[in-house]
């Protein structure tokens, strides 16, 4: 992936439904003139960082063991895979319209409020801060921590410094709550030691946490294709002939019945293709989440108008194509059934790899120990840079919404050295931090899934709405495949929500209350305001 040159960009506009209409130099603040302004510092090579390295977490390297327990088929896993890429690739060229149409820092913030009205676009702000972007980062920074560890054990999270206490395990109907360390650790305190370097560096400026990403996303993306690579020299001749052979469509008939357990140690229940492949989107689909990350950053992108849309589209295009190819390495190396009791790699296969590390056993497979340890080092570049990501962009978020009131007032003010909104990356990280020690954002994340994708679906709702309700706006780019395309997904993600409501409900309602949530704090915002 390259940069494209100022004579390429008008072709490449005509082929991807650009029209060739001026750019807006618009660079988002509100207020008076003298008040500072966000710096465009980033082209169409950091946008697409921004998109990719938000994708790419640690996911990847470990869902692929839970989903081929459900689903039990090869054919299975790769379509999971493949509906998966084609709902974020969809989601992706709608929200382009979008992002070209009202390129304005805070980016889905911007669309919910502009489409359905300021308390959508509140709700979806009040769930980003409180779990979505904090949880992530909180979740993908203890991750760093635990595979530095691989490097260095004294980094455990078992090795506690402050060990506060163990919150006992709490049913609520569906859900179980608790059972959870609060404390400090040594990996908890590397997550936050990477944080804090991040946020630091963020508040420098946009070219540097850009020049951050660059460097981080170019470093996982030649770590996917290396993984990629393994599939072709370390190729396991019964692996293939189990995965690839007779076996591949295995279960994978219409008339074939897949188990799926309610909820959490609710009753077992057999479910058909469509729902058991729905119920494995909890890992697929949000392995590849956050690549609307980009809008958020839009006042920072210079022609945001061409650069956004562009970046959505190569940015999911290129992950979601890594992704599929390293499934299908996956199992090229290792079979894809497998025993929980096995003593070798390839007994426990795919399905049961240690602590579902898919990755990690192909390339412990395939080069030893050396090869765990290479995986290690791919999974903390990886890490690092999707931490940066997520932090850049999701102050973008809080600056927009304190410039509609809708947040603390500080949060939307610009540095005068650096045009970078210093306040918002602070609060977002003293509450990222709160989530590391408390050990919580992992199961406010499992909460936040289903939240996520209805805002998805209210978002591409609202590019027909705006279709309506402006029909006259400039639009450079106009949505591929509009309306069967943004209609299809609708589709898609309404089916997945209503499976996940009935067989996954500690998935979902929790999430819906954490929503339902910022309604009364809405109205308390709307009505006194937050002093700081």
């Amino acid at each position: 992936m390259g940069n494209v040159t100022t004579q390429s960009s008008v072709p490449l506009q005509q082929k991807a439904g650009f029209s060739a209409t001026p750019q807006d130099d618009n660079s988002v603040v509100s207020g008076a003139s003298s008040a500072p302004k966000f710096v465009q510092g980033m082209g169409l090579f950091s946008a697409t960082a921004i998109v990719m390295g938000s994708m790419i977490g640690s996911g990847i390297f470990i869902v692929s063991a839970d989903m081929s327990r459900v689903l039990g088929s090869p054919a299975l896993l790769i379509a999971a895979w493949l509906v998966t890429a084609a709902m974020t690739m969809i989601g992706a060229l709608s929200y382009g319209e979008l992002a070209a149409m009202m390129p304005k820092a805070g980016g889905q913030y911007v669309y919910l409020r502009e489409a359905l009205g300021p308390l959508s676009g509140f709700l979806y702000g009040w769930t980003l801060f409180v779990v979505i972007q904090t949880g992530t980062i909180a979740a993908v920074g203890v991750a760093f921590g635990k595979f530095l560890g691989v490097f260095f054990p004294a980094v455990s999270a078992g090795n506690w410094i402050w060990h506060i206490g163990h919150v006992p395990t709490w049913p609520v109907g569906p859900m179980v709550l608790g059972n959870m360390d609060i404390g400090l650790n040594t990996a908890n305190l590397a997550a936050i030691v990477v944080i804090t370097l991040l946020t630091f560096l963020n508040t420098r400026g946009v070219r540097l946490g850009a020049a951050v990403q660059n460097v981080f996303t170019s470093a996982k993306v030649l770590a996917l294709l290396a993984v990629v690579a393994v599939g072709f020299v370390a190729k396991n001749a019964a692996a293939v002939t189990a995965n690839f052979g007779h076996a591949f469509w295995a279960n994978s008939g219409w008339s074939t019945w897949h188990s799926v357990q309610v909820g959490v140690g609710g009753p077992i229940q057999y479910v058909g293709i469509l729902t058991v492949i729905a119920v494995v989107q909890v890992g697929s689909l949000f392995s590849s989440d956050a690549w609307n990350n980009v809008t958020f950053t839009a006042g920072e992108i210079r022609n945001p108008r061409r650069n956004l849309p562009l970046s959505l589209a190569l940015g999911t295009g290129v992950v979601s194509l890594l992704y599929i190819a390293c499934n299908f390495v996956y199992m090229s190396v290792l079979p894809l059934a497998g025993s929980a009791d096995a003593t070798t790699l390839a007994g426990r296969g795919i399905q049961f790899a240690a602590q579902d590390r898919v990755a990690t056993a192909v390339m412990q497979a395939a080069f030893g120990g050396v090869g765990a340890k290479l995986m290690a080092g791919a999974i903390l570049v990886s890490t690092f840079g999707c931490v940066n990501g997520m932090l850049l962009a999701g102050a973008r978020v809080y600056y927009a919404m304190s410039q509609d009131g809708l947040f603390f007032k500080s949060a939307g003010r610009l540095n005068e050295k650096t045009k970078t909104p210093v306040t918002s990356l602070w609060l977002q990280w003293g509450w990222t931090c709160l989530l590391c020690l408390s050990g919580s954002y992992g199961q406010l994340l499992d909460y936040v899934i289903f939240a996520v994708l209805v805002f998805y679906v209210l978002t591409i709702f609202g590019l027909f709405v705006l279709r309506v309700k402006r029909p006259d706006a400039e639009r450079p780019y106009r949505a591929i495949g509009y309306p069967i395309l943004p209609a299809l997904y609708i589709v898609m993600a309404v089916w997945i929500c209503g499976v996940l409501l009935r067989y996954k409900p500690q998935y979902t309602w929790p999430g819906l209350l954490l929503v339902l949530l910022g309604v009364p704090v809405y109205a308390v915002w709307r009505r006194q305001g937050i002093k700081d």
